[in-house]
């Protein structure tokens, strides 16, 4: 573990978003990770309900400014960081001046899924691995949890395959029992996929692009599946029983009882490698 390099990527991270459940646990894995010596970076959205003011947060220049192409779109990118209470370690936000600003997570108070929620997505996962090249943070493990980061995997695997700085580190997806949209992403996805001149064969895991089959097309191109809950949906469980990945289990629960047991879980994975 020691001197190792993880970057994580989550929908939420405690106490910046106490909801879904599984913020805590992305909090708990990341202490873990750093009271044993490795180094984490991790990557959050920065929703507009979240309150700056309360939770310190403070823009840093000097990652900021990319302009994230998004289907043809210029969206220029600002980083966010906040430090974690008592903790020392550092959480980015990805935000930006002109878009992604409503005062919600994934639908609005009529249930209804937020119209920008599909380019919110693809502008995340860019923006990570743009920022992740600014920082010259060459991780070792990339792990993303929730099913708004799960085009990180694929373009890990397609869009920026030739990217140096990333190219050996091993992608790690937690299955969690995340809130399910009440329809597919909004706006014609595969569009939008097709700009950034990925192959319909490589996004086809993730269609059509509904809850279950964005954790499908994160754990297709994942090379090490988690089970993240103490009980995982069944629909998630018998996915991560279908896929012939290396697999382990990691919970909330877990993390308390052995803030070893991811020390335990890599050097599984790193024998069978």
């Amino acid at each position: 573990m020691k001197n190792k390099r993880f970057l994580i990527a989550s929908t939420g991270i405690s106490p910046y978003l106490t909801e879904p459940a599984y913020t805590e646990l992305v909090f708990l894995l990341a202490k873990a990770i750093h009271s044993r010596g490795g180094q984490v970076r991790m990557f959050m959205p920065k929703f507009g309900i979240i309150n700056e003011r309360k939770m310190q947060l403070h823009e840093v220049i000097r990652l900021s400014g990319t302009n994230i192409v998004v289907d043809d779109e210029d969206i220029p990118l600002i980083i966010k960081v906040a430090s974690i209470p008592k903790e020392r370690m550092q959480v980015y936000f990805i935000d930006s001046s002109e878009s992604f600003h409503q005062k919600m997570l994934f639908t609005d108070e009529n249930g209804e899924i937020r119209s920008d929620l599909t380019d919110f997505m693809l502008f995340f996962t860019k923006s990570v691995v743009e920022t992740a090249k600014k920082l010259n943070w060459n991780a070792d493990y990339v792990i993303n949890v929730g099913w708004f980061t799960a085009f990180l995997p694929l373009y890990l695997k397609t869009y920026y395959k030739d990217e140096p700085l990333l190219h050996d580190a091993q992608l790690m997806h937690i299955l969690v029992n995340d809130e399910a949209l009440p329809g597919p992403l909004p706006g014609d996805v595969k569009r939008k996929l097709d700009f950034d001149e990925i192959e319909e064969a490589e996004y086809a895991p993730y269609l059509p692009p509904e809850t279950v089959n964005l954790f499908k097309g994160a754990s297709h191109y994942a090379d090490i599946l988690m089970d993240g809950e103490d009980d995982l949906h069944p629909g998630l469980k018998k996915m991560y029983n279908d896929f012939h990945r290396f697999k382990g289990k990691i919970s909330v629960s877990l993390l308390q009882e052995n803030s070893r047991i991811f020390d335990e879980i890599l050097e599984q994975f790193q024998s069978l490698s």
